[in-house]
């Protein structure tokens, strides 16, 4: 698993927090000093904890669990989309639904109708219809894909979340939490910690920063997922055998 180095992640910005008038007072220990008024955010500390995020991670893909990417600031969409396409992982990047997870079964009758309207745009059963309603129909899917497409294939609630600014992100934190779902996230220095399960002390507003934290997620995914299929083989070799 390649785990970001201290140069890595002084070089990427990660150390860069908000302004000292801002801060959580909860996250004191994962400050290493103040300048011109900007808390700067202790790298050991980050290098520490985004072992044990990255290890959690990688253990519930291992599992053959899902991680959900979850990350709606401009600055991050592109970032979380693109790696968590590249592992077969679920995301939300455009708009968190109220209830996306508390009341799973709902949003799940709208994946099925977007997928049911793509197959029909697809498959040529529309051809008795109008120009205007297939126009319609095609309005409508791809409104749904923006919200849900990140979401499709995700048949039961995931074991995880991993979240990019929990304080911009409060809604799904929240609804993890009420469900018993494990956080792991970027958190900033006007943010509480203590309310995610594996917290990475991070600047969350700078792409760079976003990017090295993300893609070190991926790649540990991508190790636990890689492991899972070796195990899976040598089982069925053995079974040969």
């Amino acid at each position: 698993m390649n785990t970001p180095t201290y140069k890595d992640l002084l070089d990427a910005g990660v150390h860069y927090g908000h302004m000292k008038r801002k801060w959580n007072p909860k996250m004191q220990p994962y400050i290493f000093m103040e300048r011109k008024g900007i808390h700067l955010i202790d790298l050991n500390k980050t290098s520490e904890c985004l072992d044990v995020a990255l290890n959690a991670a990688k253990n519930i893909a291992k599992s053959g669990r899902k991680v959900m990417f979850v990350a709606t600031k401009k600055q991050a969409k592109g970032i979380v989309a693109e790696a968590a396409a590249s592992v077969n992982m679920p995301f939300v990047t455009e708009r968190w639904l109220g209830g996306m997870m508390t009341n799973f079964s709902t949003i799940k009758r709208s994946v099925r109708k977007m997928l049911n309207i793509e197959k029909m745009l697809q498959d040529g059963s529309l051809k008795s219809v109008t120009k205007k309603e297939r126009l319609m129909l095609g309005r409508e899917k791809n409104k749904l894909e923006k919200v849900l497409g990140g979401i499709a294939h995700l048949n039961m609630l995931p074991s995880a979340l991993f979240i990019v600014d929990i304080h911009h992100e409060h809604i799904a934190l929240a609804e993890a939490k009420r469900l018993g779902i494990r956080t792991i996230a970027m958190v900033d220095t006007n943010s509480d910690p203590n309310l995610v399960d594996f917290p990475i002390p991070a600047n969350d507003d700078a792409s760079k920063s976003i990017a090295i934290i993300t893609n070190a997620m991926k790649d540990a995914i991508k190790d636990g997922l890689e492991e899972r299929k070796k195990v899976k083989t040598e089982k069925e070799n053995a079974a040969k055998a």
